[in-house]
């Protein structure tokens, strides 16, 4: 996709999550993939959290929708300008309405929107979510330029479950093609299980009606917050001014870099990745370019 008028000398990204004491995920691993990237990180925390969700009970929740209307109004204040919009885990509608304000007020329709619907893995919503949010997630998505969600993300903004698992091409497609009618042009699937013993990303782009697959080898452990990662990467990527197949083979070549150097660690999975280690080969030159077209 091309991107409209840069602002900035270096470019600035609204990135609105959560924030979590522990765990390698949301903010704590968005603000230094994108500055390490060349892009100025300027967080909009959705909600406080001790640990993330995922693998953690018992956790501190305290969301922060007040909080966000003084940053719009702050902002504001001082004429702010961004280049791009990324929005991840919304703790809830009112959070969503807040941020469509933000869009409108800073005329982010001529820049980059990028949502990560944020909200379930594995079949099933994350434990801080209800049925309600997918409602409101489906309204809220029409705003993005891109939207990336994960297959269980998918389906259940689908309301179906999405076809990876048939291998039937077609038909993921078709309703891939679906997933933009509610208003993002372009759709980024991840966790796809199309090929044995690997994690495939679909991505398509609907103003040219064409769609790129990029796989990695599958390890055996699941790792939280490598979405938050690959979608880092990608719109870093792309403000960088790499086309859309290349930015999204970035994004999964790095994740599965990622998660190849932390499982021969045998760390604890809920920690997320060691990005603390792999974080400087980020902006490193593709050694291939893994996409395919299909």
């Amino acid at each position: 996709m091309k991107l409209k008028n840069k602002t900035n000398v270096i470019p600035r990204v609204v990135a609105a999550h959560d924030m979590s004491g522990i765990g390698r995920c949301s903010l704590s691993v968005i603000i230094p993939v994108l500055s390490t990237m060349g892009i100025q990180v300027c967080a909009m925390p959705t909600a406080l959290l001790s640990t993330h969700t995922g693998g953690f009970t018992d956790y501190t929740f305290h969301d922060l929708a007040g909080d966000m209307e003084g940053f719009i109004r702050h902002w504001k204040s001082l004429g702010e300008e961004f280049d791009c919009f990324y929005s991840g885990f919304v703790g809830s509608g009112e959070q969503m309405e807040i941020m469509e304000r933000f869009l409108h007020d800073f005329s982010m329709d001529e820049k980059l929107i990028v949502i990560d619907p944020v909200f379930a893995d594995n079949g099933v919503l994350y434990s801080a979510f209800t049925e309600e949010i997918i409602g409101a997630m489906r309204g809220f998505i029409r705003h993005a330029h891109i939207i990336t969600p994960n297959i269980t993300e998918a389906s259940y903004l689908l309301g179906e479950d999405l076809c990876a698992k048939s291998n039937d091409l077609d038909q993921i497609k078709k309703q891939i093609r679906r997933l933009a009618d509610f208003g993002p042009k372009t759709i980024v699937v991840t966790s796809m299980p199309l090929e044995d013993d690997k994690k495939t990303a679909i991505a398509y782009d609907g103003e040219q009606d064409r769609f790129f697959l990029s796989s990695s080898d599958y390890i055996p452990e699941q790792y939280p917050g490598t979405g938050d990662i690959f979608t880092s990467v990608m719109t870093g990527a792309l403000l960088q001014g790499e086309p859309l197949a290349v930015a999204a083979d970035r994004a999964t070549q790095f994740v599965a870099r990622a998660i190849r150097f932390t499982y021969a660690y045998n760390t604890t999975p809920r920690e997320g990745v060691l990005l603390e280690k792999i974080l400087p080969t980020v902006n490193d030159p593709l050694g291939s370019i893994n996409y395919k077209i299909i």
